[in-house]
């Protein structure tokens, strides 16, 4: 017999969304239940293993910092880098309203909850043949997702109304259970026993992110721009994220919209100590380092290079012959320049070590780059281009790559640096020197440093995969969170947030991000559902 329990409000997902959805029903005096499948100390989902950016437009720090921002050109730059399509109304609403309304009801909504940011704010999607953030927007949490996630759950146990939350954490949500033409909670088993559950509600809230932690269901998704799905896909995303509540949203009537739209990135590699099945971990690819084919030949025609376009470059990987890159680069840069998104690999910044972090700036993060070369399986070192060349080969099983063509490669740009910046003819260069321009950039990006270097070496090469991380697709809602049927009407008492929503509206950032939206777009969507629930 199924275990019964009854609330106000259902919760399916216990991440950022389903949290900040939670805090502000509690704040109603409602009663909340969340269900999750995970552990409770991963309370907080895939935020919690964020590197914590979050986009926002006209904030004291931008203000500090003298970057004039205001909300029409946010609009601009949001619509340029989305290509939305004709037909995306509810994606368009909820990017209006994001860049509208995310000062006031996600920066300021934080700030009391004692998650503070940067107060250098960085730069990133700047966009590259498509416009992206005409100005930095990219604002870094102090203690990285982790902090972020850990500020709200200890908002909700310190809340007044704190016997009115119950958490069902290892619960796995299998259906939604209708009556009378509502959807009056949901159904399903927990993950150890298999005992099934059922959970009574005026209403649901969908927030169990999206599908890319399904490799099968990523491939079936494969966007046409990306050519086939490559045969090495890593996983960044969370172990749960299957889509499995999409389809008891869809069994309800639920329209779900632009699975094709995902946010990868290309330079993935193998965890050194993986949590899950093929798990992968982001490399913040170094901007000094050369992003090179499976034989060793500069991927182009425009050299690859971060921080302008994330699409691009997962479309420029999967456009080659075997669809893997390689980095080539020295020690002096990895130790500059290396960095890996999320949390677990910022320890400095997850753990508010101040004088550890000015250490990392202008010291270099040794330790990173130890780490990885010790023990990442896609980190290759040599003393030599021969060497190198040598063991990129060992690693994959075969001969593709010449010793020849890598040093042609390396001495073409190496000679560029050699020649001097008066004399610059290579669009890295170029690009080089512009990220240099800025503050955010310059303190962690080498000043043309050659890869060839005596004094730089050893020589490192980094094996690197497209790696699976966000959905932009998901289901369909109007600004008010609530879940749109294939009439375009709402379902009675189903909503749906953050990664659930494709971030609001089925697709909210259109073909591509602007980065640091995602965590954004959980307190927005939330906080809209919770709105018109609470009436």
């Amino acid at each position: 017999m199924a275990k019964k329990y009854q609330c106000d409000v259902v919760i399916i997902g216990g991440g950022l969304a389903g949290m900040v959805a939670a805090a502000e029903l509690l704040d109603a005096g409602r009663k909340v239940i969340i269900v999750d499948r995970d552990l409770e100390e991963n309370f907080g989902g895939l935020a919690k293993e964020s590197f914590g950016g979050m986009f926002f437009v006209d904030t004291p720090e931008q203000r500090r910092g003298g970057i004039r921002d205001s909300v029409e050109l946010a609009r601009r730059d949001w619509y340029s880098f989305a290509e939305f399509e004709t037909g995306d109304q509810w994606p368009r609403r909820w990017a209006d309203l994001y860049v509208e309304q995310s000062l006031e009801h996600v920066y300021h909504w934080l700030k009391p909850k004692g998650v503070g940011f940067f107060p250098v704010v960085h730069w990133v999607e700047r966009g590259l043949f498509i416009p992206g953030n005409s100005v930095p927007r990219f604002h870094m949490i102090w203690g990285t997702g982790h902090h972020l996630t850990e500020a709200i759950a200890t908002f909700l146990e310190r809340h007044a109304h704190r016997d009115r939350l119950t958490l069902l954490f290892g619960h796995r949500v299998e259906g939604l259970v209708s009556g009378q033409g509502w959807i009056i909670g949901c159904r399903g088993k927990t993950e150890e026993g298999g005992q099934d559950f059922e959970v009574e509600a005026g209403c649901t809230i969908v927030a169990a992110g999206g599908f890319n932690g399904d490799m099968d269901r990523v491939r079936a998704n494969w966007h046409a721009d990306w050519s086939a799905p490559p045969e090495v896909i890593l996983n960044g995303s969370h172990h749960f994220s299957d889509g499995l509540v999409h389809d008891a949203a869809a069994e309800s009537g639920a329209v779900v919209t632009h699975l094709d739209r995902m946010w990868n990135y290309a330079a993935g590699v193998t965890h050194p100590r993986p949590k899950r099945t093929n798990h992968g971990l982001s490399i913040v690819p170094p901007r000094s380092a050369l992003w090179l084919n499976s034989r060793g030949e500069r991927i182009g025609p425009e050299p690859m290079i971060t921080g302008f376009d994330t699409r691009r470059l997962v479309t420029q990987v999967c456009a080659q012959e075997k669809q893997f890159s390689w980095q080539v680069l020295n020690w002096k840069i990895a130790v500059k320049e290396l960095a890996v998104s999320g949390s677990e690999f910022n320890e400095a910044i997850r753990d508010k070590k101040i004088l550890a972090f000015l250490k990392n700036v202008l010291l270099g993060n040794r330790g990173l780059v130890e780490d990885l070369t010790e023990n990442c399986v896609d980190f290759v070192v040599a003393q030599s281009i021969d060497e190198l060349a040598d063991r990129m080969n060992a690693l994959c099983g075969n001969d593709d790559i010449d010793r020849g063509i890598l040093r042609s490669t390396i001495e073409g740009y190496d000679g560029n640096i050699e020649r001097g910046p008066k004399f610059f003819n290579d669009d890295q260069l170029r690009r080089l020197a512009q990220l240099r321009r800025y503050k955010g950039d310059k303190a962690r990006t080498c000043k043309f440093q050659r890869i060839d270097d005596a004094k730089a070496r050893p020589l490192i090469a980094i094996r690197e995969f497209i790696l699976s991380r966000k959905s932009l697709g998901g289901l369909q809602t109007d600004v008010q969170s609530r879940i749109l049927d294939g009439r375009g009407e709402p379902i009675p008492g189903l909503y749906a947030a953050g990664e659930a929503a494709g971030f609001g509206g089925g697709g909210s950032h259109g073909l591509r991000a602007l980065e640091g939206t995602f965590l954004g777009c959980c307190v927005l969507t939330a906080r809209k559902a919770a709105e018109h629930i609470v009436g």
